[in-house]
C-alpha cells in the first residue's frame, strides 16, 4: 500500500478539457477530464491517476498519507508531529461558487456531477452576506456515512454519503483538485433527520497552516468563521422553503480527537460496502484499484464507462439562481 500511495503522489495529471479547455494542475498526482457540458444536467468530472488510468475519487483516492513525505520531501508546513493527521480531501464546490456539485455515488467511477432538485440543477442561495460557499467544500474519499447504521452521538442514522469536509484555507481551489489536509475538528449537522458530519480542515500548503493543530486554533486565528459556518449551515435550506437546519451536541463543534474517530468509524463502513459485507443499496462500487474488492474493474473497463459520456464543445453561462441574494432574520 505505501507503494502504491508513492505512486499517486508522484507528479500530477493534466485537468485534459473538453473543448480546448486549458490544462490544469492538480494536486496529489491526480488530474480530471470533463464530459459533457458545463452548466447542464450531463455535465460529469471524472478522475485520472499518475498513470493516466481512470479511477473513483469515491473509492481508488486512498482516505489517508502514511508518509510525511511526498515525492521524497517532507510535506510542506506539516510538523513531525501532525503527518498522522493528514488525509486525501477531493474537492467538488470552490469557495464562493453556488453550483451544487457533489461526487456522482450511483455511478460507475462516480464522476462529480451538479445536484438536481425537482429535475432542475440546484444552486445553493446566496445567503447575505455570504456569496455561495464560504469554505473550499469537498470529501474524504474512502469514507461512507452508512445509512443503516445509527450513530451513538447523534441517535440518527448516516445520510449514505461520503464524510463532508469545509477547508478554510486562505486560497480558493478548484474543482477536481485533490489535496492535502490536516483534520482540525468536526460539526454534527443533522439534515432532515440523519447524521451529517462537517469536518473543519484546512489545506496542509496553506500558507498559515503551521498555525492550526485543532479546532481551538480556528477560534484563535480565524475569530467568527466557525459561528459563520454554524448559521450557514443552519439557513442555506431556508430559501427552498425547508425549517432550519439542528446540529447535534447543541452546535458544539468538537475537537481533532473527536473527528478521527468518527472518520476512522465511515473508513469501516466504507471497507465493508467495497466488501460487500453489507448493504450498499444504490452506490455504485466500481473502482480500478482495491483488487480485492468483489466491484473492481480493469482500467479498460474503466475507460469504456468515461467514454460512454460525450465531449462537448460549449458551455453554458452562469445562472440567474447564483446572482440572487436572500436577507434572512438571524
Amino acid at each position: 500500500m505505501r507503494a502504491l500511495l508513492r505512486l499517486l503522489s508522484a507528479g500530477s495529471g493534466g485537468r485534459v478539457g473538453a473543448a480546448g479547455r486549458p490544462p490544469r494542475r492538480a494536486m496529489a498526482g491526480y488530474g480530471t477530464e470533463e464530459r459533457g457540458q458545463r452548466g447542464s444536467q450531463d455535465y460529469r468530472l471524472f478522475f485520472k491517476n499518475v498513470a493516466g488510468h481512470y479511477v473513483s475519487p469515491f473509492h481508488d483516492i486512498p482516505l489517508k498519507l502514511d508518509s510525511k513525505e511526498e515525492n521524497g520531501i517532507p510535506t510542506k508546513k506539516a510538523r513531525n508531529d501532525d503527518h498522522k493527521n493528514l488525509f486525501n480531501m477531493v474537492v467538488e464546490i470552490p469557495r464562493w461558487t453556488n453550483a451544487k456539485m457533489e461526487i456522482a455515488t450511483e455511478e460507475p467511477l462516480n464522476p462529480i456531477k451538479q445536484d438536481l432538485k425537482n429535475g432542475k440543477l440546484r444552486y445553493t442561495p446566496n445567503i447575505f452576506p455570504h456569496k455561495g460557499y464560504i469554505w473550499n467544500y469537498g470529501a474524504l474519499p474512502q469514507t461512507w456515512e452508512d445509512p443503516h447504521q445509527r450513530d451513538k452521538n447523534t441517535d440518527c442514522c448516516g445520510d449514505n454519503d461520503p464524510i463532508d469536509v469545509c477547508e478554510i484555507g486562505s486560497k480558493v481551489l478548484s474543482r477536481g483538485e485533490v489535496i492535502h489536509v490536516k483534520i482540525l475538528g468536526i460539526l454534527a449537522l443533522i439534515d432532515e433527520g440523519e447524521t451529517d458530519w462537517k469536518i473543519i480542515a484546512i489545506n496542509v500548503n496553506d500558507p498559515e497552516a503551521e498555525k492550526f493543530h485543532d479546532i481551538d486554533d480556528v477560534k484563535r486565528f480565524k475569530p467568527g468563521y466557525l459561528e459563520a459556518t454554524l448559521n450557514w449551515l443552519r439557513l442555506y435550506k431556508v430559501p427552498e422553503g425547508k425549517p432550519e437546519n439542528k446540529f447535534g451536541f447543541d452546535g458544539e463543534f468538537k475537537n481533532k480527537a473527536f473527528a478521527l474517530e468518527v472518520i476512522n468509524s465511515a473508513h469501516e463502513y466504507w471497507k465493508a460496502m467495497l466488501m460487500k459485507k453489507c448493504e450498499k443499496g444504490a452506490i455504485n462500487c466500481t473502482n480500478v484499484q482495491v483488487c480485492d474488492s468483489p466491484f473492481h474493474c480493469t482500467p479498460e473497463e474503466a475507460r469504456s464507462f468515461v467514454e460512454s459520456v460525450p465531449l462537448s464543445l460549449m458551455s453554458k453561462e452562469s445562472s440567474e439562481e447564483e446572482q440572487v441574494w436572500h436577507f434572512l432574520h438571524q
